[in-house]
């Protein structure tokens, strides 16, 4: 995503180029995006998308799914206070509830490193992993898990990668 709408968008060049895209998303500080759980780039639809046949889960299944575990979340903690839903648990609870298993321990570990994560943001995934396994409708979260919420993630623009402090530090503000 750039300021001008094109970069990212297929067979369609940005005319300011790469740099374009980089200044554009270093407008937002690296603690505010640690702060946004789900970060999912969405492609304009083609033409092509529009003819394909329908998904194979509708609208009533996904809700469903949904409802299911969101139900799964409030039980889960009703002996204290009342349930609560994954994103209202304190920390400890969510290290207590979304307790990887070792494969999913291993993989978190290494992404963190990787993605150089905060704290915040590992407790996110931690969260959005927890969320993928309720809608999963698995008792535990499994590594399976981990990589699609480590995938909900972004990671710096490569020419602010390895820097100190904020995760965009140095970009130009505008």
């Amino acid at each position: 995503m750039c300021r001008c709408g094109d970069g990212g968008v297929s067979g369609i060049a940005c005319k300011r180029g790469p740099r374009c895209a980089i200044d554009y998303q270093a407008r937002i500080s690296g603690p505010m995006m640690d702060r946004i759980d789900l970060q999912i780039d969405v492609p304009a639809v083609s033409a092509a998308d529009l003819a394909l046949p329908p998904p194979a889960e509708g609208s009533a299944e996904v809700a469903a799914r949904v409802a299911a575990a969101r139900s799964a979340q409030l039980s889960r903690g009703e002996g204290e206070e009342g349930g609560h839903t994954n994103a209202d648990i304190t920390t400890a609870m969510v290290e207590q509830v979304a307790a990887p298993d070792e494969a999913g321990r291993a993989l978190l570990a290494k992404a963190a490193e990787k993605m150089k994560l905060s704290a915040r943001a590992y407790h996110r995934t931690l969260r959005v992993a927890r969320t993928i396994a309720d809608l999963d409708g698995a008792d535990s979260v499994r590594r399976v898990h981990i990589a699609e919420a480590l995938s909900h993630r972004r990671t710096p623009p490569e020419s602010y990668a390895g820097q100190t402090g904020s995760r965009f530090e140095g970009a130009k503000h505008g």
